[in-house]
């Protein structure tokens, strides 16, 4: 692995309307979402556990820093946006090593479900008003 400008890989994650830009960089194991740290950022300790789990998978939480920028959806959206482009980043950096894994997992599949959208005549995607006989 050759690591350039001690930038090592960067990707985008998806998931709903969130979309996440990650650049993997060495480092000590800081996680910046937003500027933030992650837990001022995902108060949850699941949502952490989520962004957390394919950097756990190969134990390498502690060998590189994370920087991350999300934007649209809610926070569960959001972490499994940033679960995505985590995934993506680490196959990105060494296909070889992390790709079977991860793909296993499940990790770097997007998840394709959305918001149904809302259709005319209806109070929502499939909410139907109230019917009256008389």
């Amino acid at each position: 692995m050759k690591y350039v400008n001690n930038a090592c890989s960067s990707s985008t994650g998806r998931r709903k309307k969130a979309v996440a830009r990650i650049r993997l960089i060495l480092g000590k194991g800081n996680i910046k979402v937003n500027g933030k740290s992650i837990e001022e950022y995902f108060g949850s300790r699941t949502l952490r556990m989520v962004v957390m789990q394919p950097m756990e998978l190969f134990e390498v939480s502690k060998k590189f820093d994370i920087i991350c920028n999300v934007y649209g959806g809610g926070l569960s959206g959001q972490a499994g946006a940033i679960r995505h482009g985590i995934s993506r980043a680490l196959n990105s950096l060494d296909s070889d090593k992390y790709r079977h894994d991860l793909k296993v997992n499940g990790y770097l599949t997007r998840d394709p479900r959305m918001k149904e959208r809302k259709k005319y005549g209806l109070k929502a995607a499939r909410k139907r008003p109230q019917f009256s006989k008389r």
